[in-house]
């Protein structure tokens, strides 16, 4: 089980492929197997990595640091620990937000950057909506909070088709969860999210992904992500709910591999 010590615990992360470094960061679930439909595709032409945030998995159950600042540190300190100079970075959700921290105050270590279902800073409707999710966990519990998750990250029809695989999914997910204090102070971090103001010093060439029926970060954000950061490109998805890249994922390669391909050194 690869582990690295970053800070004050160590970080479980897997690592697959040969070429140039694609850093995928997850969302607010925490863990590295979200991107499995990713890695295969794109250990083809790319070192992968992948790992499991702070207090999430098998990385340690530490109970500090749970900002979106803290987690983007632990970023550049596994790259540091790889030793991986420079690399792509793709970022989903609340790993998009961790992307924008490190385009501002890292661009030397990036060579593009790729922004899913991310966002700018939260609204009323995404304070609502994260507010709903911490009362769901603290009042009802984890089991309710991980079944309610599914109803948010994916479209109505997809559940409808994979009702038993997302059943399992729940279970698998419910196994692992983390203490319950953890995950509720993972909202907390991204309800306190805001680079807004500095998205303009982005230069690192930027692609932004979304999709229109995205209830949890709506495609308005992706377009102002899109509108804020300098050439910023925009590719949104009609269909394929906040997990576009499982819903969607074939599309989701097509469309971040040749970004990744045309922004990579030499």
């Amino acid at each position: 089980m690869p582990r690295i010590v970053i800070g004050d615990g160590a970080l479980y992360y897997e690592r697959q492929g040969i070429g140039f470094p694609v850093l995928f960061v997850t969302g607010l679930g925490g863990f590295a197997s979200f991107w499995h439909d990713q890695v295969a595709a794109f250990a083809k032409t790319f070192d992968v990595v992948t790992h499991d945030h702070r207090g999430i998995g098998q990385s340690d159950l530490t109970r500090s640091g749970f900002t979106v600042d803290r987690m983007a540190a632990d970023v550049i300190g596994l790259m540091d620990a790889l030793e991986i100079e420079r690399a792509h970075i793709v970022g989903h959700s609340t790993g998009g937000a961790i992307a924008q921290i490190l385009a501002v105050e890292h661009p030397k270590r990036l060579a593009s950057v790729v922004l899913s279902a991310s966002w700018t800073k939260p609204d009323a409707y995404f304070r609502r909506l994260f507010g709903l999710r911490k009362d769901i966990l603290l009042r009802l519990g984890p089991s309710a909070y991980v079944q309610a998750n599914s109803l948010l990250l994916y479209p109505s029809w997809f559940v409808a088709r994979n009702n038993e695989r997302l059943r399992q999914l729940e279970a698998q997910n419910l196994a692992v969860f983390p203490p319950t204090e953890i995950a509720a102070s993972r909202i907390d971090a991204i309800l306190a999210f805001d680079r807004t103001e500095q998205l303009s010093r982005i230069k690192t060439p930027t692609l932004v992904v979304g999709a229109e029926d995205d209830i949890v970060t709506p495609a308005y954000f992706s377009e102002e992500l899109a509108r804020l950061i300098p050439g910023a490109e925009i590719k949104i998805f009609p269909r394929g709910g906040h997990a576009f890249t499982q819903v969607r994922a074939r599309e989701f390669n097509q469309a971040v591999l040749p970004f990744l391909a045309s922004h990579t050194p030499g």
